[in-house]
């Protein structure tokens, strides 16, 4: 059976499509989300911990998870802060690279 293809179907198909896109694009609410400094994003996970992540089109990109929603959104502003200013390296370091060393 060939199926009927003319200008009605097409755009009964087309309007299929760009809902499907729409909905594919369109970012699924978070509990309890806003937005912070019109900088970041913060939500409450599914397992009660909250987390951040900067807005589209910001200089940096930046997410972090923490216990309290006071928590993550200091610690995020202070990571956006030293990023801004260059010195964020004088203030962390990395206490293990996640290597295994030798023969296993």
């Amino acid at each position: 059976m060939v199926w009927p293809y003319n200008s009605k179907t097409r755009k009964k198909v087309q309007d299929l499509l760009d809902s499907t896109k729409r909905q594919m694009t369109t970012k699924p609410q978070r509990k309890n989300e806003s937005l912070v400094d019109e900088t970041f994003w913060v939500w409450e996970t599914r397992f009660g911990l909250w987390s951040t992540q900067t807005v589209e089109g910001c200089q940096y990109t930046l997410g972090l998870t923490g216990m309290t929603r006071d928590a993550v959104v200091d610690m995020t502003r202070w990571h956006l802060q030293h990023l801004q200013e260059g010195d964020l390296d004088q203030y962390t370091r990395v206490v293990n690279d996640g290597v295994v060393g030798g023969k296993l």
